[in-house]
């Protein structure tokens, strides 16, 4: 096993060996137990840039499109039936899930390239579309 040695201030020694005594362990312990619960909590890879690229990707098909755009323009004219209202609740719903998922791919790409996130969109060429814009 590898020793590692720590300086830690007296405030963070004091209130370490505070915790390990709640829990009946030695300091060296209780250290130890802590950092094993943090390093197996969190996510053991980041995604790379070209999982991003893919996530950012990921949208309807053109058929899907279509019927979408077909069901939005029923709704416009008032002649969508019932059925097909809730075709267009689905639809809307995935299309709202992909878009967050789109925009934390974003965030996370625009942070591994150290880049402001409009900038990033922009050299992706992504812009808000002004049709979404207009619900704001």
């Amino acid at each position: 096993m590898t020793n590692i040695t720590l300086a830690l201030s007296p405030e963070l020694e004091q209130r370490l060996r505070i915790e390990a005594a709640k829990q009946g362990l030695e300091p060296d312990r209780y250290i130890l137990n802590t950092l094993q619960e943090r390093l197996l909590s969190s996510p053991t890879s980041l995604p790379t840039e070209a999982e991003l690229l893919q996530k950012i990707n990921i949208g309807f098909s053109s058929e899907t499109w279509q019927q979408y755009h077909a069901l939005i323009a029923k709704r416009q004219a008032e002649i969508l039936t019932p059925a097909e209202h809730e075709i267009l609740i689905q639809l809307t719903d995935r299309l709202e899930r992909l878009n967050v998922d789109r925009i934390r791919a974003m965030i996370q790409l625009a942070a591994l390239r150290n880049q402001p996130l409009t900038e990033l969109m922009q050299s992706l060429g992504i812009n808000p579309n002004p049709e979404i814009m207009d619900y704001a």
